[in-house]
């Protein structure tokens, strides 16, 4: 049994799963410059100097009026989930 050579071997270009090989790495060559294009161009903004005191100012006000106010709902639902029973509005 010979080999059926009729032809010399066609390139490298004509064999469908070597391009399926480069699309993968082209891909995320491609992608990694579109990310490279928004973090320069799209850039993070820039913190206030004392953030972290104005976030204490924010919890602290919030405090007061959490408990009576925007926390209400969620409690009432969590005793219902728990108990059963259905709060009067």
């Amino acid at each position: 049994m010979t080999p059926n050579n009729s032809g010399a071997a066609a390139p490298w270009w004509k064999f469908g799963h070597v391009w399926l090989v480069v699309a993968g790495p082209a891909l995320v060559v491609v992608a990694s410059f579109i990310t490279l294009y928004l973090a320069i161009t799209r850039p993070d903004p820039v913190l206030a100097e004392d953030y972290y005191r104005q976030g204490i100012n924010i919890n602290q006000t919030q405090g007061k009026e959490t408990l009576a106010g925007s926390q209400a709902p969620a409690m009432q639902g969590r005793n219902h989930a728990a108990t059963g029973v259905v709060p009067k509005p």
